[in-house]
């Protein structure tokens, strides 16, 4: 369940404890895969207009981020991540759920996402909060190491 001092609002990459929270996330993701396997967008790409980056802040602190890139016909999920210390608390589910009424709000009604096969914390909470897997999409290549999730959204 999420605290009382918990607030997920869209917010600048380029913040620096934003930053640092990208870093721990790119730390976390590089000791995990190798770099071809790891699809990043750097702060600059998150920059871009058409990018959605929401920021979870406890008691102000930035404890969790993720974004939309709105592609042809759906939405990608990009740069989910909760500090570890924070993990269990529900604020990597409400910062889903913040994306995918983000993406509803644009009158996309399908999101999808990628994801590395290391990570069943993940991959539990996009099951749980119905994504199903499907087959490699837009210019990602077929990788042993990464699983493809997507989710219709009601409009």
């Amino acid at each position: 369940m999420l605290g009382l001092n918990v607030t997920i609002v869209p917010e600048r990459p380029d913040q620096p404890d934003v930053v640092q929270l990208l870093a721990e996330l790119d730390a976390y993701q590089s000791a995990l895969y190798p770099p071809e396997s790891n699809h990043l967008l750097s702060i600059a790409e998150l920059l871009d207009p058409g990018i959605h980056f929401l920021v979870a802040r406890r008691a102000g602190v930035a404890t969790g981020c993720g974004a939309l890139r709105f592609a042809d016909g759906y939405a990608e999920i990009k740069r989910m991540y909760v500090r570890p210390d924070q993990r269990g608390a529900g604020i990597g589910r409400a910062i889903l759920d913040a994306l995918c009424l983000a993406a509803a709000a644009r009158g996309v009604g399908l999101v999808r996402l990628e994801t590395g096969i290391a990570q069943p914390e993940a991959i539990q909470l996009y099951e749980r909060a119905g994504f199903s897997r499907i087959g490699s999409f837009g210019a990602y290549p077929d990788d042993p190491l990464s699983l493809f999730y997507e989710r219709r959204l009601e409009l």
